[in-house]
């Protein structure tokens, strides 16, 4: 049996605990709100951006003028793989997953014999990928806890640099997408080459729907816009898993407050059922002795 003073350690113990979570639960809370609103409002220029391209692509008479920005090498021997995480952990599973969905997609196109190069963005993620991938990596970056356009521009730079030089063939970036606070889901989305109309019923709407007149022509357009694109849909990813990351801490400490009350209630519980018995225990002593007497 714990002694009371050993009790009352614990319990204060779990108080300072249940203070600091109770603190991080508000701070990510207030965080989540601004991540929120950026999240929600990059998608729709996000989807505008990819049905230019759509359409684009609908109306393509020649797919070999197009950019491999576009389009893609020809090739599928080469896949970068951005694995996107976050720098700090006490948010639940929120990193965790991404690593495993990154871990099965690598596995499945290392099995179908392509080779695997890594970003990681994020230093919970790179420091799991390194133990099994650490050949693999050939960058990483901080984390963007309140992401800005201009950290995607220098991120598409790196990448677009590194697909110039024939270092890869296909990007996939893997991600946590915002849902609410309580739920995100692992996304996994190709963004070189462009990821053409899964259906056929999308590809006679994205045809039916190509009213678009360019000015100056395709061609000099898409050199301005596909690293352009490229960084919008980066934007998106980290704007996605920054809302994602608020959520997961802001819900991973609302359950550790939660816990900590608990905690305090058994301890509670213990403390006074310990001291009666050490009170029961004082008075038999004494009413035997006076009996002795």
């Amino acid at each position: 049996m714990s002694s009371l003073k050993e009790l009352r350690s614990r319990k204060k113990s779990v108080q300072s605990t249940k203070k600091i979570t109770a603190a991080m639960k508000m701070i990510a809370a207030a965080k989540l709100r601004y991540a929120q609103i950026q999240a929600q409002t990059s998608r729709p220029y996000a989807d505008g951006m990819n049905n230019i391209f759509e359409n684009l692509l609908s109306r393509a008479q020649n797919m070999d003028s197009l950019p491999p920005l576009l389009v893609g090498t020809g090739k599928d021997l080469c896949h970068l793989v951005v694995v996107l995480t976050s720098d700090r952990g006490l948010c639940g599973g929120f990193n965790n997953t991404v690593v495993r969905a990154a871990t099965s997609f690598i596995e499945e196109q290392q099995k179908a014999g392509r080779e695997i190069k890594i970003f990681c963005i994020g230093r919970k993620g790179y420091e799991q990928m390194r133990r099994k991938y650490g050949n693999l990596i050939i960058e990483k970056a901080n984390a963007f806890a309140k992401p800005l356009f201009r950290d995607s521009v220098k991120i598409t730079k790196k990448i677009v640099d590194e697909f110039s030089k024939d270092a890869f063939d296909h990007c996939t970036i893997i991600y946590n997408k915002f849902i609410s606070a309580l739920s995100q889901k692992v996304t996994r989305d190709q963004i070189i080459p462009f990821k053409k109309a899964h259906s056929e019923d999308r590809k006679l709407e994205m045809s039916s729907n190509a009213l678009y007149e360019f000015e100056p022509k395709e061609d000099k357009l898409l050199q301005q816009l596909l690293p352009k694109n490229l960084s919008i849909q980066i934007f998106r990813a980290l704007s996605e898993s920054a809302a994602s990351e608020h959520g997961a801490r802001m819900t991973a400490m609302d359950s550790a407050t939660r816990n900590a009350e608990d905690m305090i209630k058994d301890l509670e519980l213990t403390y006074n059922r310990t001291r009666q018995a050490y009170i029961t225990k004082e008075l038999i002593e004494i009413i035997s002795g006076a009996e002795a007497l």
